[in-house]
């Protein structure tokens, strides 16, 4: 499962309505969370957060906070995954860890 392939499929592909793109959005979210429990891994969306959304939610100013909080040990190993087949990113348990 690459991004980058599945995002330039989309792109190459004819033009698009709204509600085929939307189709194709949901359909992608699905895809990545069936990826991920096949692997053995069960990821909730709403339980796990990208460290953007993190910011977000928990009303932090900037994400570097939150990497430096994640070098530094103040947010637990256990809490942080990195998805290889996505890129490398990080998901972060939705906890306030302040």
């Amino acid at each position: 499962l690459n991004l980058k392939i599945i995002m330039a499929t989309l792109v190459a592909e004819k033009p698009q309505t709204v509600a085929e793109i939307l189709a194709d959005a949901r359909s992608f979210r699905t895809e990545v969370e069936d990826y991920l429990k096949v692997n053995g891994v069960e990821y909730h969306l709403h339980d796990w957060l990208t460290i953007k959304k993190y910011c977000e939610r928990f009303q932090i100013e900037d994400t570097h906070i939150v990497t430096n909080w994640i070098r530094r040990g103040v947010i637990p190993a256990e809490n942080v995954r990195e998805i290889e087949e996505l890129n490398g990113l990080r998901l972060i348990k939705a906890v306030p860890y302040r």
